[in-house]
């Protein structure tokens, strides 16, 4: 291979580009300043400069997750990585890969400002970290950390000294092979244990969590071959959404008819789904039934509930496997999902709400218009709060891959950085709702990246002028809830002094012209729906 001496901030930047990334996300300082420079100016990669650290974070594993590819990121020291915390530990409970290129202050200077233990800030957000050894090692060290985060399937910190970024070393292309597991179907006790609970099912019914999105059409057989509705988690909404045994969300974000359906199951198959409390609704879902979890992380078996047999094995070869032994043995279809009418039961019954005051628009009657008109080839981002389940069951998506809500931390403020992230990677349009708390946290400050990008976005912001969980609290042990209560500036005035497009909506007509300024956009859009804080949605936990 051909080799040339140059610095290492150039070898590290070309490291990014041998690797097949033409873009990062990132925000400048003195320690990442010339690796971005070089980047940008000599390799063509494209840089998305960011307000926040934790923001480039963020952005980067919504590519990431949207990309399959490894998302990359870019920050300086000290405070830098400290701002990024709660967005590495969003992504390693996610479990999405991404790189940190992260500077670290000089080796020689133990006494500068900002200088920290930045590997133990990065160890307390279960991240993985990665030291740049020397000059001489920076591009086996940038390979190793890029290797881990596709292996690890977390974020990996690589802790670059700021000395010795105008160290000269020698740039040799080094890329290690990407380790795919071999696909495989478990065999032995658990496996006829298995077969022989899907042979005796007379109501079964099929989970599948973002881990089976792959496996959408040997699943759907094995339903048809069982006669099984279909049902899946949050992450893989819309997975199912065109097939009529499809029954929706399974858990806590049911409809009423088909958490009944659920309750009247016998069998639950789970395909690529960590069975969590959201999922099973704390287990009651899953009282008195036969479990089968099938995960191809073993680690996700059983963690969280303990199922009847568990298959460590690949979710698309398990299903045409079970669909081979049903045949042989000649199990009779269970005829459960002709009992059903999977359309009726996905519907989500209106909430009754009071009569609406002057000046709010009702909540599910925006939700509905939303619903009716916004772009089919949406992509959906949420927030995560109080207003979100609403979301999650009233705004469709086209596929299980137009979808994404940072609530693996349960931490508000994701959002918007999340649907930076998603338009940089597509052209399609991306839709966020978010509340008023998360937006002032994280939104407001990224809204304006979006602008800087020209960006196909348009966010809604709920807000009832208010932390709405806390709000609730308060109200339902009849104490005063002001201090929960802020007395927020104009989302809308503020989303067109930076640039884009503000609608400020508290009535129908001021929806409607909200609404069919979509078709037209040409710059970001921000509808601010005014909602009444004594007349909202409880969060469906």
């Amino acid at each position: 291979m051909p080799q040339s001496t140059i610095f290492t901030h150039q070898s590290i930047a070309q490291s990014v580009i041998d690797h097949e990334v033409k873009i990062v996300f990132g925000l400048m300082g003195d320690a990442n300043i010339f690796l971005v420079d070089y980047y940008v100016r000599s390799c063509g990669g494209k840089f998305v400069p960011a307000a926040h650290e934790g923001s480039a974070v963020m952005m980067a594993l919504a590519y990431s997750y949207f990309s399959k590819k490894v998302g990359i990121a870019s920050i300086t020291h000290g405070p830098g990585l400290t701002n990024c915390v709660t967005a590495l530990t969003e992504g390693t409970k996610g479990r999405i890969p991404m790189i940190l290129l992260a500077g670290d202050t000089p080796v020689i200077a133990s006494k500068h400002l900002q200088n920290i233990n930045q590997h133990a800030v990065t160890k307390v957000t279960g991240a993985g970290f990665e030291q740049l050894r020397s000059p001489e090692t920076a591009t086996s060290d940038f390979a190793r950390a890029f290797y881990r985060a596709f292996d690890e399937r977390r974020p990996i910190v690589l802790n670059i000294p700021a000395d010795f970024m105008w160290k000269e070393t020698v740039h040799k292309k080094f890329v290690l092979p990407e380790f795919t597991a071999q696909k495989s179907v478990l065999e032995g006790e658990q496996h006829a244990e298995a077969i022989g609970m899907l042979a005796s099912a007379r109501r079964p019914l099929i989970l599948a969590g973002r881990g089976a999105r792959f496996a959408k059409d040997e699943i759907i057989n094995l339903a048809e071959a069982l006669e099984a509705p279909l049902s899946t988690t949050l992450r893989a909404k819309g997975l199912f959404d065109a097939h009529p045994y499809d029954i929706g969300i399974f858990g806590t974000l049911s409809s009423p008819a088909a958490y009944e359906v659920i309750s009247n199951s016998d069998l639950i198959i789970s395909f690529g789904a960590s069975l969590n409390q959201f999922t099973t609704d704390q287990g009651k879902l899953l009282n008195q039934k036969r479990v089968i979890q099938v995960n191809i992380d073993q680690s996700d078996i059983a963690g969280n509930y303990q199922p009847s047999a568990g298959l460590n094995a690949d979710a698309a070869l398990t299903a045409n496997n079970m669909i081979y032994w049903l045949d042989e043995v000649e199990v009779k279809p269970s005829g459960f999902s002709k009992e059903i009418n999977a359309k009726a039961i996905k519907v989500h019954p209106i909430a009754k709400t009071k009569k609406m005051p002057k000046g709010y628009i009702d909540y599910y009657y925006a939700l509905s218009r939303f619903e009716e008109v916004l772009p089919k080839n949406r992509i959906l981002a949420t927030d995560a709060g109080r207003f979100m389940t609403e979301v999650w069951c009233h705004i469709s998506v086209p596929d299980s891959n137009s979808f994404f809500a940072p609530t693996n931390f349960g931490s508000i403020g994701l959002g918007l950085q999340a649907a930076v992230g998603i338009c940089s990677f597509t052209e399609r349009p991306v839709i966020l709702f978010t509340g008023d708390g998360g937006f002032m946290m994280g939104g407001i400050n990224e809204f304006n990246t979006a602008v800087r990008q020209k960006q196909n976005l348009i966010v809604v912001v709920a807000n009832d002028s208010a932390y709405g969980a806390e709000y609730i609290q308060f109200r339902d042990r009849q104490m005063d809830p002001g201090l929960s209560e802020f007395e927020w500036p104009s989302f809308s005035d503020m989303a067109t002094a930076m640039g884009g497009k503000g609608f400020y909506v508290s009535s129908k007509d001021e929806l409607e012209l909200a609404l069919s300024a979509i078709e037209t956009m040409t710059s970001p859009l921000l509808i601010e729906l005014k909602l009444d804080p004594e007349n909202m949605p409880r969060m469906r936990t």
